[in-house]
């Protein structure tokens, strides 16, 4: 009998602005590496490289030669990938031979609600909404840092230094956040030539400065959570929630919004079935079970020879 893709492995990728995780799944093994940002919006070259330099480590790591390993049927989730000629431009620049790209959202849906209903809420270093009724996915969001992104981590920072520069002019008074801000970017100045720089990722490492002050009740860091909690509930109405669907949060930011979000909301929320990377994982036993069926399929409408050499 020939042995199923579980048995002989399938590959999952998910990358997204703050790492990007690759593992090796073979029966309930999981080999897995970690490497630096992946997302293709932000620097394609980079993320490739992050890929390939995940790829050797995991190959060493698991004892499987690359030449294998790039053989395997392989999902690849990756923040950025909007379009056909995203996944042709990817296809040209990784060796993988037996693989299905999508965007990393499909991952984080798979592996957070697993193939029941409920509604998704990941705050990352990005943003997104996703409502699986029946099945079917309704997507919302994810737009990238400078169109979209609401109440993500990058969002998350640069609010705050946006806020900090707005109590340097006097619109509000400063707050132990802000002045933290300011020493550490010596000054308004040093903020201002930072966020000119900055990669969606550098903002977003801002943002658990945020919740820390949030935690101590800086009215300034409060008042950008309960911001955040405002984009959610704007994303929530959109795609049409209701109390009775179950709400998972994922992400940092996603969790730390929970106290600003409404009561109603809060009863709702449940916790993610699983990671992002274990749904990489399914989705790519999907895709190689889906070949396999294929195959036989196309084995089963042969014509049969016998041996005399006659159709029958």
């Amino acid at each position: 009998m020939k042995p199923s893709a579980i048995e002989t492995g399938v590959l999952a990728i998910d990358g997204g602005g703050t790492h990007c995780r690759i593992v090796l799944a073979m029966n309930a093994s999981r080999v897995v590496v970690n490497t630096g940002p992946a997302n293709i919006s932000t620097d394609f070259d980079a993320a490739i490289c992050q890929i390939k330099d995940g790829l050797h480590a995991l190959a060493t790591k698991s004892q499987l030669p690359l030449e294998r390993l790039i053989q395997l049927p392989s999902f690849v989730g990756l923040a950025g990938v909007k379009s056909q000629e995203h996944i042709d431009r990817l296809r040209l620049a990784l060796p993988l031979t037996n693989v299905r790209y999508a965007e990393d959202r499909a991952a984080a849906v798979r592996g957070a609600l697993g193939d029941s209903d409920g509604c998704l809420v990941h705050c990352g270093t990005g943003s997104f909404f996703a409502m699986q009724l029946g099945g079917n996915v309704r997507y919302a969001g994810g737009w990238g840092a400078v169109l979209g992104d609401e109440a993500s981590a990058a969002w998350i920072g640069r609010l705050a230094l946006s806020l900090t520069l707005k109590c340097e002019d006097g619109f509000y008074l400063h707050s132990p956040l802000t002045q933290a801000l300011l020493v550490m970017h010596d000054g308004a100045d040093g903020i201002v030539a930072y966020a000119s720089q900055a990669q969606p990722n550098d903002f977003g490492k801002l943002a658990p400065l945020v919740t820390e002050y949030a935690l101590k009740n800086d009215s300034l860091a409060e008042r950008i959570l309960r911001k955040a909690a405002d984009c959610i509930n704007d994303g929530l109405k959109h795609l049409g929630w209701l109390p009775e669907i179950p709400l998972c949060l994922s992400g940092g930011i996603a969790c730390a919004c929970q106290p600003y979000l409404s009561k109603v909301q809060q009863a709702a929320v449940v916790l993610p079935i699983n990671t992002p990377l274990e749904g990489a994982v399914r989705i790519a036993l999907d895709f190689a079970q889906g070949q396999s069926k294929d195959q036989n399929e196309e084995q089963n409408e042969r014509p049969y020879k016998h041996p005399s050499g006659n159709t029958l």
